[in-house]
């Protein structure tokens, strides 16, 4: 895994054929620290692509996996769009990446891949994505069968939001228009909330949102 930065945003390279390691760990907050200092247009770019082999877990511990979890999960929460762009095959810790990055872009001919432990499907928190987001009743066929996903199946389903021959230009096309800061991370939060929570209890959220856009255009 590498992070690169540009005037645009910083950009994460992630092959999930690579064994997760504390260094995996240190490059998704290394890109978490670029995008909360990023200011101005621009995206944090997440290039993935590979999937374990059959040794897949070796040498993980609960500790390490629970680092890596936690720094997705930080991933998912940043103050600046996420855009991922998924080629080939695209499983461990490139799904993991994918299923936590606010839009999803994939080449034509990527596939998604769910990795195994041997017995059956990795219980990490991609599993938890995925059925937020395509719904419990298809996540367990593809857990269970471990059947690929066909980059028009995650079309379908939502787990991709278009499938591209040429990445770079979609990518720019984001990276022109998005901005970073606090209010974007707000405007996430509502949206992921409102599939947990009533009208009722979201309403205080939704109020208190509107009040500080109000009072920093009177500021402003």
């Amino acid at each position: 895994m590498t992070v690169n930065a540009t005037g645009g945003g910083p950009v994460l390279r992630i092959d999930g054929a690579e064994p997760l390691s504390a260094a995996s760990v240190e490059a998704v907050l290394a890109l978490c620290d670029a995008a909360e200092d990023h200011h101005g247009p621009g995206v944090a770019a997440l290039r993935v692509c590979g999937a374990p082999d059959a040794s897949f877990p070796r040498e993980l511990s609960v500790g390490l996996v629970s680092k890596w979890e936690r720094a997705v999960r930080r991933l998912e929460r940043l103050p600046m769009l996420t855009v991922a762009v998924a080629s080939g095959d695209c499983g461990g810790a490139a799904l993991d990446v994918l299923t936590a990055a606010d839009v999803r872009v994939a080449v034509t001919g990527t596939r998604l891949l769910i990795a195994s432990d041997g017995e059956a499907a990795w219980p990490g928190m991609a599993l938890h994505r995925l059925a937020q987001q395509a719904g419990t009743a298809w996540t367990r066929k593809a857990v269970l069968l471990g059947a690929p996903i066909e980059a028009e199946e995650a079309l379908a389903l939502h787990l991709i939001d278009t499938v591209v021959d040429d990445p770079a230009a979609t990518l720019a096309a984001f990276a022109g228009r998005a901005y970073a800061g606090t209010e974007l991370a707000i405007r996430r939060q509502l949206i992921v909330d409102a599939g947990t929570t009533t009208f009722e209890d979201a309403l205080g959220a939704h109020l208190a949102a509107c009040d500080r856009a109000l009072r920093r255009g009177a500021a402003r």
